[in-house]
């Protein structure tokens, strides 16, 4: 069997919709993705009610969830609504394998998310490197490396 043909019977099958990175990324909503982006197989980008932006340059392994939508206070009945925040990664954000990144997130560019990370709501400053759960922030831990390299 084919790609497309993959693609084709898997889009049936699935609300999983044809993208141009990978059969088995899932993409919810309608996220704003950069030039050059890398999306890993087994990777969600749900989008549905925020705007999820990832800039250019971008590279996402495999199993990363970039999930803008909360349930557990709806689940729970402290709400009857789905909570719904934007994210954002700048240019040039690498995202390791199992990650996640929830509502609320501003990844700035050039910055690193270690594999396994759980990045919660906040701003990421330019150049980080974001390790752990709870995620730890090393800020500006990127930009010495380049200064280090000049």
């Amino acid at each position: 069997m084919k790609k497309e043909e993959f693609q084709s019977l898997f889009t049936e099958l699935t609300d999983i919709r044809e993208n141009p990175f990978h059969p088995l990324v899932w993409i919810g909503g309608e996220p704003e993705i950069g030039k050059n982006v890398y999306i890993g197989g087994m990777s969600e980008v749900n989008a549905k009610g925020a705007k999820v932006v990832i800039g250019d340059n971008c590279d996402i392994a495999s199993f990363v969830v970039i999930n803008c939508t909360d349930s557990h206070k709806r689940t729970i009945g402290l709400s009857e609504e789905i909570e719904r925040k934007d994210i954002i990664l700048e240019n040039n954000v690498y995202v390791g394998t199992q990650s996640f990144i929830g509502g609320g997130v501003h990844i700035g560019h050039h910055s690193v998310v270690g594999a396994g990370t759980i990045v919660r709501e906040g701003n990421y400053p330019p150049y980080s490197l974001i390790v752990g759960n709870p995620a730890v922030v090393k800020e500006g831990y990127y930009l010495k490396k380049m200064e280090e390299n000049e």
